[in-house]
């Protein structure tokens, strides 16, 4: 799971893409704390460009760089690293040379990249130098517009190129893409598993209409862009500078089903995907879930509740919603270092641990003596749920019921976020009792997935509305070979030699250079080229 983001100002003379982008940036860190990078383009072609390992903050020195990167349009990523390594190299934006200085920022994941690495073999195209199936795509864009065989791209052109890409591409995505000083563009995958939105907005130097693409509703909002509007399955659009948006459907729309994690789990709650708000959402499950804690506690264990308390962050709206329904206190019981990564991102059950130890502490007065009853959103590997039990049960609580917005997971998820293989999951060979005893709850309430997808439907503008449930069922929107899964779930959290380079483009078609680092820090890369265009 990543974040992209594009951004092209209506001021062509404008210097001022990097920082909307690096202050959008912020706006979307829950998606990606890995890495994350910015690269512009000046109206001559000229990119600029600033990525590198750890938060905004660390890779951009708290705006420092910002002035490093001038230009009118832009890209902007935030890397949670799912496939390939998580090394400076896999840093994105992702940059070629040739054709015409093509920039390229994802979220998702491939499911195909064999066959796309033996297309590229096949086509004598230079070698990928990361493990990201990000890259891939973008040698795959770059080889058809190559084949465009021209001086200069127009939108017609990148059209073409995106409709025979993603004939070949299987999986679930959607990205960003730059051609440097001529425009921007994003698509989404066939199904809409991933989320990708558009918003525009009067230029604040009053010339022209500005126009960004992001990952959530938010990032748009904050700048203050308005008529965010959602790109469906299968639609491209391209913004040209000094133009305004043309859309395309790239490819047939399959479905339109998003990822029903994005709702329980991974969005903002202010944000709103494919027209449904991910807080109200998130009531809804809370007010659901009420009921199936009625009907598994029952009356005396519910009666015997002393108090409603979050898991925080994601657990709190639905948290509230359970605490109104049942008639119970509700107390923001779990303080939060809001300075720690999001733990199912670690890469080792001790990290994890450790991770949930520093990222959460109780306040002892809301747990002596009662019974308390804990929501959160998911249960994967039970790393969090395990601990948190722990902690309120050392800070004196009676007795610990556990209640979840979703289903168990029992599955990989296969479109980018790295939960876990189905051996680590603690659902894995475990009913319901053995669950809550494997991480010391009295017990354990789960919403089933009906309800958990009833939850998001209600609020849908579309009728019949259906999600990316896979996580919970192994039921997948795209077809998934057992080979495929054996192989996703045996590469899965193996260590990697991170790549030796500094994390600087490798530009496809000349040989790749490794600037030096700036101001000798070995983290980041900044640096500028010239498109072939």
């Amino acid at each position: 799971m990543c974040g992209v983001l594009a951004l092209i100002l209506g001021n062509l003379d404008s210097k001022d893409a990097a920082i909307e982008l690096h202050n959008a940036l912020y706006a979307l860190h829950h998606r990606g704390q890995d890495a994350c990078g910015i690269a512009t383009s000046h109206k001559s072609g000229r990119m600029y460009s600033c990525k590198g390992k750890g938060f905004a903050s660390k890779v951009f020195r708290d705006s420092a760089l910002l002035p490093e990167l001038p230009g009118f349009m832009g890209l902007g990523h935030l890397r949670y690293p799912t496939a390939g390594t998580s090394s400076n190299a896999a840093s994105q934006p992702f940059y070629v040379s040739s054709p015409y200085g093509l920039l390229f920022s994802h979220n998702g994941n491939l499911l195909n990249t064999d066959k796309l690495k033996e297309y590229l073999d096949r086509k004598a195209h230079p070698p990928i130098n990361t493990d990201s199936d990000s890259e891939i795509m973008l040698q795959v864009l770059a080889s058809q517009l190559l084949q465009r065989d021209k001086r200069r791209v127009d939108a017609d052109d990148i059209f073409t190129g995106l409709e025979k890409m993603f004939k070949m591409t299987v999986g679930g995505f959607a990205f960003c893409g730059m051609v440097a000083g001529f425009a921007i563009f994003g698509a989404r995958d066939p199904n809409g598993i991933r989320p990708l939105v558009m918003g525009s907005r009067n230029n604040r130097d009053g010339k022209g209409v500005d126009y960004m693409l992001a990952s959530e509703s938010i990032a748009l909002e904050q700048l203050g862009f308005t008529d965010v509007q959602d790109i469906r399955p299968g639609e491209a659009v391209i913004i040209p500078k000094g133009g305004k948006p043309i859309f395309r459907q790239v490819h047939p729309e399959l479905s339109y089903t998003p990822d029903i994690f994005e709702y329980c789990y991974f969005s903002r709650e202010d944000s709103t995907i494919d027209g449904i708000s991910v807080y109200q959402s998130r009531q809804n499950m809370g007010y659901k879930l009420s009921h199936t804690i009625w009907e598994i506690l029952g009356q005396s264990s519910v009666d015997d509740i002393d108090v409603v308390i979050p898991i925080p962050d994601s657990g709190v709206v639905s948290a509230l919603a359970v605490a109104e329904s049942l008639q119970k206190p509700y107390r923001h019981a779990f303080s939060r270092n809001r300075y720690t990564f999001r733990t199912f991102i670690m890469p080792s059950q001790e990290k994890r641990r450790k991770s949930v130890q520093s990222k959460l502490n109780p306040q002892r007065r809301e747990f002596e003596g009662k019974t308390v009853l804990l929501i959160d959103d998911t249960i994967a590997r039970g790393t969090t749920s395990l601990r948190v039990c722990n902690m309120a049960r050392d800070a004196g609580a009676k007795k610990v019921y556990f209640a979840y917005t979703a289903p168990p997971v029992t599955h990989p998820h296969i479109y980018g976020i790295d939960l876990a293989t189905s051996s680590e999951m603690v659902a894995h060979n475990r009913d319901r009792k053995a669950i809550a005893a494997s991480i010391n709850a009295d017990e354990v309430v789960f919403l089933s997935l009906e309800d958990l997808e009833a939850a998001c439907a209600e609020l849908s503008p579309r009728p019949n509305q259906r999600f990316e449930v896979g996580v919970f069922c192994g039921r997948y929107v795209t077809p998934v070979s057992d080979g495929y899964l054996k192989k996703f779930e045996s590469t899965r959290g193996k260590s990697r030699i991170e790549d030796a380079s500094v994390g600087g483009f490798a530009t496809v078609g000349d040989s790749m250079t490794t600037p030096p680092p700036v101001g000798g820090r070995s983290d980041v890369s900044l640096h500028n080229m010239v498109a072939d265009q």
